[in-house]
């Protein structure tokens, strides 16, 4: 079992609901989360936040899943972002589980 971490810029929202249901995700949780960048010395795609400026405003899901719907979830955020013409993207985050209670 994984946890899944996804962050984005609020703008994406409707994109990765979307994303989720169609990956087969039966539920997941997700809240707006304030986005901050120290300064421009990361590079933009490394950046799980703003393109520009210090803060913006973002939301982050979480989903537990199993292996094979980790595969699903991520091969669609990798098309996703493939598609963009901006520095912003969605990022993801996958934890081990040891325990489920």
């Amino acid at each position: 079992m994984k946890l899944i971490l996804i962050t984005s810029v609020k703008e994406f929202e409707s994109n990765i609901k979307d994303l989720l249901i169609r990956s087969g995700v039966p539920s997941f949780s997700h809240s707006r989360v304030q986005g901050f960048r120290a300064g421009e010395s990361a590079a933009s795609s490394e950046n799980w936040f703003a393109s520009q400026g210090i803060e913006s405003d973002s939301v982050m899901f979480t989903v537990f899943a199993d292996n094979e719907m980790l595969e699903t979830i991520s091969g669609r955020i990798r098309r996703f972002n493939a598609k963009q013409e901006f520095q912003t993207r969605i990022h993801m985050a996958a934890l081990a589980i040891e325990q489920v209670v």
